[in-house]
């Protein structure tokens, strides 16, 4: 049977044509506003030729839209948000970039479309052009818009899916309302409630994920329009060996330092480490390439027009290309750095006065030398320096006395410290423990809450009120300070917080105070002080000046923390082969010196050796219990899953219980050794989470666990006396209860039981508590899951207390940035709680060898109880 053909009819002519010419019309006005501001032939931004070549990338369910987000450090640091749609990027600058907290709403302020060739541009845009700063992309992908994207642009509320590299699942951009409309076109970027939101005290993305996707950290070929050298040692660096260690790779375009992290008694093995002057100043990052020199402060605001003389003297030192880290300081009478004189030396334009101290070398001259061992770095870095004539620049020596007697020099001197650095220590975008700053008096950065009026002949101000933020990201005071000003400060100081008066305090437990002008939060001072009272006040503070590189909600309480002994940074493969081991040589280390958390610059290393020094405190309370892991094996930042069944784990002290133990289930595990939980901590597990039965009763619970969860808005100060009460109550009912802090945001309250109730029974009466607590006070407790109902308010999960589900055992690690632990403390201990994540990785040291000598839960193990008779007096009870 002959097929008949159907031809489609011809379009009629010219229609094409026309349609096509309307399209790049809409285009070109779209893009005119773009085009005005840029002069093509001095930056390198692509121009809008492409305009009309759609551009699409491929999501996991067909065809969708591009995203980028740019980190673009122009005068101020910003990320630039685009959106394709109808031949162009939509475009929006978002100032602190965007949140995964969908209770952290920021603002967006919408700017001209930009050509969808934008969306791979790298590079510098040269001075005296719009935008003028470096432009990485710190994240692409695809987005997926809900309903007709178009209506809803127009609409002022676009709700989409994000499918990146950074940021992923629900987002929505709404247009705001009121005077600040008015005076500028400003959206929210905000994050949707789903599986990929995180609570900003837990992760804050843009600072844990600084980098490119396109370039890295490592320094990949930039794309168009990036300013970098070919790979390779060029002819000026030849009378300058490039040390072992270094491999040839491109400029980045940005970089984040490393930091140091605070310590209060130096490491036991002096020879290896070296110590410098800390100068008291701010952080600087120079950029050297073929077209010139940037200077970037640590949040990656570009600095270089502040400060032209540093940026042409380092240009006249002749380096091909490469990255110097240092800081800037303005130096005293006696030759002590003066932070108060390098504020008011910007402030009067008195930059001249303005010096450079160098004191590392990442890249340099087509290479990168982060893995390059300190000691040589700072050789080469010494070498380069020999040729320098300018003395506003100057290598920072280091000093061959030992920490002791350098910090008695230094403290003397009136300077704030010494940094010590391990000589075999590698490079780092992170704070880490090879780096380590010894103090001569505390000092911190402070959020300014409020001020008080001055008294007497003094004008200005009175005294600052001071807080820090807590790791539930709630600011807390923390004392006052009235001294250290000088006349124009104190005027200065007036200027900027009149600017900032407010009626509502910003602190969670306000000071009782009827003569405090309050303020909103922004700025951050510079303070040093004698001690902390008990109740976490500073004593004999002392004002040193305003902080302008760094943001207020990163001001958080710095502790001292532990140095690791031995070698910061093992190699994988030792003189005979064997790689590094732990628990007595028993388990071997991979990757020892990988980073698990970005935040402290802890490593794998590092975190086996904590769980190989708290097993003997640990192991009770994983014994005889079944236990789930979860792992990460790209770290805190990276997946992590929970592995419950023992049928693909082999490692010698891991049990695999009886699968008869929980029908229809693979057998469970069980931790019996230190060296077992050791190899766990090898095979990436960080935290461990255990049942509220043992093997031997699977069937009848012997604990309850009330998880005091807090909700937004809710007050540490409320958090405690929530806890004091579900204490109280137990009490009534006479239940003797212990406390652990979480490592994350709550409480753990746990009572011990005889067992002789069933799993269905336990929960119950569990449920029946906390129904009890949240009808007696509603003002305080909630009974029933859900964001919006806990605003302000404390749920208790009573599900922890159903069969299979599990609590984070004490001493655990937490899987968060931060690292935090779940650490058994005493009820008289509560009053002086500072968060559930008061101790981690970094400084447990004293704690755990309190727990030694007194453990708030010895009585644990003796107790006996059973829920019969709390439940009848629970049924009887009032209310």
């Amino acid at each position: 049977m002959a097929r008949t053909i159907r031809q489609a009819p011809a379009t009629a002519p010219g229609v094409a044509a026309k349609a096509q010419q309307a399209t790049g019309k809409r285009l070109q006005d779209a893009l005119a506003p773009y085009r005005r501001r840029r002069d093509f032939r001095t930056t390198p931004e692509p121009r809008d030729e492409a305009a009309a070549r759609p551009r699409r990338v491929a999501g996991r369910h067909g065809r969708a839209l591009a995203f980028v987000v740019q980190k673009h450090a122009a005068r101020r640091l910003h990320y630039d948000f685009r959106l394709e749609l109808d031949g162009t990027l939509k475009s929006w600058a978002v100032p602190k970039g965007p949140s995964l907290d969908p209770a952290d709403k920021r603002m967006a302020v919408h700017v001209e479309d930009h050509p969808v060739d934008y969306a791979e541009f790298e590079g510098v845009i040269p001075p005296g052009q719009y935008g003028a700063g470096t432009v990485i992309v710190w994240d692409r992908g695809a987005w997926i818009p809900e309903g007709d994207p178009r209506a809803a642009y127009r609409a002022g509320k676009l709700t989409f899916e994000l499918r990146g590299e950074k940021l992923r699942g629900h987002w929505t951009l709404v247009r705001m309302h009121g005077n600040r409309q008015k005076d500028q076109d400003a959206w929210l970027l905000i994050k949707g409630r789903d599986e990929a939101s995180v609570p900003i005290t837990e992760l804050d993305v843009v600072e844990a994920m600084p980098d490119s996707v396109l370039s890295g950290a490592a320094g990949r070929a930039p794309r168009k329009g990036a300013s970098a050298r070919k790979s390779g040692k060029p002819k000026a660096a030849e009378d300058v060996p490039l040390p072992r260690g270094a491999r040839a790779a491109r400029l980045p375009l940005t970089l984040s330092p490393q930091l140091a992290t605070l310590v209060e008694t130096p490491p036991a093995d002096e020879q290896d480490w070296r110590y410098e002057i800390k100068f008291d100043g701010y952080r600087l990052l120079a950029r050297i390439d073929g077209k010139g020199v940037r200077l970037f402060t640590r949040e990656g605001n570009d600095w270089t027009s502040r400060l032209q003389a540093v940026a042409r003297d380092v240009g006249a030192l002749g380096l091909p290309d490469g990255w110097l880290d240092g800081e800037i300081v303005v130096l005293g009478k006696h030759g002590e750095t003066d932070f108060q004189a390098l504020q008011n030396a910007f402030r009067t334009s008195s930059v001249d006065a303005i010096q450079y101290f160098v004191f590392d070398l990442p890249f340099y001259a087509g290479h990168d030398l982060r893995k390059v061992r300190l000691a040589q770095r700072r050789g080469l870095l010494r070498r380069l320096f020999e040729r320098n004539t300018s003395p506003r620049l100057q290598f920072s020596e280091e000093f061959e006395a030992g920490p002791a007697d350098m910090l008695d020099a230094a403290c003397r001197m009136k300077l704030e410290g010494v940094i010590g650095k391990r000589a075999d220590s590698h490079y780092v975008s992170a704070r880490s423990k090879t780096w380590i700053k010894l103090k001569c008096t505390l000092r911190q950065e402070f959020v300014i809450g409020g001020f008080t009026d001055p008294r007497g002949s003094r004008h200005g101000i009175g005294s600052l009120l001071l807080g820090v933020h807590a790791s539930n990201g709630h600011l807390r005071y923390a004392g006052n300070v009235g001294t250290g000003f000088d006349e124009r400060m104190l005027s200065t100081l007036r200027a900027k917080l009149d600017g900032l008066v407010t009626d509502t305090t910003p602190f969670d437990a306000p000071p009782a105070s009827l003569n405090v002008h309050w303020v909103r939060p922004k700025l951050v001072a510079e303070v040093s002080f004698g001690s902390w009272t008990r109740d976490g006040r500073v004593r004999h503070s002392v004002f040193h000046g305003l902080r302008s590189d760094k943001p207020a909600s990163a001001v958080i309480l710095e502790q001292p923390a532990e140095v690791p002994a031995g070698p910061a940074r093992p190699s994988h493969k030792h003189k005979h082969g064997h790689k590094p081991t732990a628990a007595g040589g028993r388990v071997a280390i991979s990757h020892a010196d990988r980073i698990v958390d970005q935040a402290t610059g802890i490593t794998k290393g590092e975190l086996v050796r904590y769980y190989e020094r708290v097993a003997p405190l640990m192991l009770p309370h994983l014994r005889d219990r079944p236990v789930a892991l979860v792992r990460a094996p790209d770290g805190v930042g990276g997946e992590q899953f929970f592995q419950r069944h023992g049928d693909t784990l082999r490692v010698d002290g891991i049990h695999v219980l009886d699968a008869g133990l929980w029908p229809g289930h693979p057998g469970l595990l069980e931790i019996v050794s230190a060296p077992a939980l050791v190899a766990a901590a090898q095979l990436n597990a960080i935290e461990f989470h255990t049942w509220n039965a043992s093997k031997r009763s699977i069937a009848k619970p012997n604990r309850i666990v009330f998880d005091l969860d807090p909700g937004k808005g809710l007050s540490w100060a409320h958090m405690r006396e929530g806890a004091a009460m579900v204490k109280a109550l137990l009490d009534e009912l006479g239940l003797v209860s212990f406390l652990k802090t979480s490592g994350g945001k709550g409480l753990h309250v746990v009572v011990p039981v005889t067992p002789r109730a069933g799993w269905d029974e336990v929960k119950d009466f569990a449920h029946a508590v906390v129904l009890h607590i949240a009808k007696l006070i509603p003002q305080r407790f909630v009974a029933k899951r859900g964001a919006e109902r806990r605003v302000g308010k404390i749920f208790i999960d009573y599900l922890r207390n159903g069969i299979g589900a599990t609590t984070v055992a004490a001493f655990s690690v937490r899987a968060r940035p931060g690292l935090g632990l779940s650490i058994p403390v005493g009820w008289d201990e509560l009053e002086s709680l500072e968060s559930a994540a008061e101790w981690s990785v970094s400084n447990c040291g004293r704690r755990l060898e309190a727990l030694a000598s007194r453990d708030p839960w010895e009585a644990y193990a003796r107790t006996r109880q059973s829920i019969s008779r709390a439940a009848a007096r629970l049924a009887s009870a009032p209310g």
